[in-house]
């Protein structure tokens, strides 16, 4: 059968796309709260109060005719930066809101942590509150402890009035105003490395001025191939469009594994920002994402280099703090089988401190090995440049199809070999 024969077969049954736009219901995000005294009943009254909006279903309004699924372009991409208009770095302004198990905004946080800037930028990890998306189940009165806020869509309408879609984490939010200023992951964790360079307590370099069109590229191919890959075989609605994102998935994967054969990390001898980006898929597909995909082609731990990079990570503090284990075993309770899921029966039993501990093999491919993050000494105004515009964030979703994806130089071989080094 032809992919348009069988788009057009999915689209008319019962189980099909038009159906399945027909049902209305609110897709649930997990209701962790009762054990704090937080109740659907009192989710609807807080709602109601504050004139939140139940949370937008990405597999109704996020799919396009063919099945696939688009991702909703981020709504608060305004750079940070010295020109008229642009956000300005100050400390203790701003705060970001993230989750747990979301691997996009886990990045905003290990970043912020490598470079020394806990007491610059404050930061909450949120809880699901049900069918309104992400709150703050686990805090006192259940409140966002420093704007008062009941659920993160809250700052979403203070800046937007009337804002319709999935308020999303990480979101970096201005605490004065109580207002969502950046939920963009693609270009976020860059606005930190250059525009709060003059807070660092450390001279980290994850960003390294002169080689940030390279880097933007590899993090614009990895994220519709990589990063978004899981998302878009889970959400997606049809043959085809599951099909064209697990060969995406493990074709680069592939790539990846052969690239590390001969580095250390993604650019060589030292970490940058695209391997945190990397880690925090590998990690969270290894340990949960797997689950809801369907057959697997390879577990992670089947890419000698890549399952050797991933410990050697998790080996480094700011890594491992943000990785965690106990978010799947409880996602996933009771959900599968008579039986009970894996992460019910089995998932609290693994030792993974024992299973992912470093052997320190990957040092041997370092010219640098006892050395993992590159260090500058050129000042804060001397690092600032202008961040690149992500395609990813263009409005339209022909623009944002998970295929229309390029890069100039092949992702299995790194174009910055040897060029990064911490010798003067």
């Amino acid at each position: 059968m032809s992919s348009t024969a069988l788009n057009e077969n999915i689209t008319g049954n019962a189980c099909g796309l038009a159906a399945h736009r027909e049902n209305k219901e609110p897709l649930s995000f997990g209701f962790p709260g009762e054990r704090f005294g937080f109740t659907e009943e009192l989710a609807d009254k807080l709602a109601a109060e504050r004139g939140v909006r139940v949370r937008p279903n990405e597999t109704i309004s996020e799919i396009d005719e063919r099945g696939v699924f688009v991702r909703q372009a981020n709504s608060f991409i305004t750079p940070f930066g010295e020109k008229e208009g642009e956000f300005k770095a100050e400390a203790n302004r701003y705060k970001i809101f993230w989750a747990h198990g979301c691997h996009w905004s886990n990045r905003p946080v290990i970043v912020r942590d490598i470079l020394g800037l806990e007491d610059v930028i404050d930061d909450i990890a949120t809880t699901g509150t049900g069918k309104y998306g992400h709150g703050f189940v686990d805090q006192k009165d259940f409140k966002d402890p420093t704007t008062g806020a009941y659920f993160l869509s809250e700052f979403y309408e203070n800046a937007k009035p009337g804002f319709e879609g999935r308020a999303t984490t990480p979101t970096l939010v201005d605490v004065k105003e109580k207002k969502a200023v950046n939920n963009d992951y693609h270009r976020l964790t860059n606005y930190i490395e250059v525009q709060f360079r003059k807070f660092q307590k450390t001279d980290i370099d994850l960003y390294p001025k002169a080689y940030r069109k390279e880097i933007d590229e590899f993090n614009d191919w990895l994220f519709p191939t990589i990063n978004n890959g899981h998302y878009r075989m889970h959400f997606c609605l049809s043959w085809v469009a599951y099909d064209e994102a697990y060969q995406d998935f493990f074709a680069a994967l592939d790539k990846i594994d052969e690239r590390l054969a001969t580095n250390r990390f993604i650019f060589g001898d030292y970490i940058t920002d695209s391997d945190v980006r990397l880690y925090v898929t590998l990690v969270r597909w290894e340990t949960s994402y797997y689950h809801n995909i369907g057959p697997m082609k390879k577990r992670i731990t089947e890419y000698p280099n890549i399952w050797g990079y991933v410990k050697d990570l998790y080996s480094i503090p700011e890594f491992k703090k943000y990785t965690f284990f106990e978010f799947p075993k409880k996602q996933f309770k009771g959900h599968r089988g008579w039986n009970g899921s894996f992460a019910e029966r089995i998932a609290s039993q693994v030792p993974y401190d024992e299973l992912w501990k470093t052997d320190g093999e990957r040092k041997k491919i370092s010219s640098d090995p006892e050395n993992v993050y590159l260090h500058t000494d050129i000042s804060p105004e001397e690092y600032q440049s202008e961040i690149s515009f992500s395609k990813w964030n263009l409005p339209g979703w022909d623009d944002r199809q998970p295929r229309n994806v390029s890069i100039s130089v092949d992702p299995s071989i790194n174009p910055l070999k040897g060029k990064l080094s911490n010798r003067k």
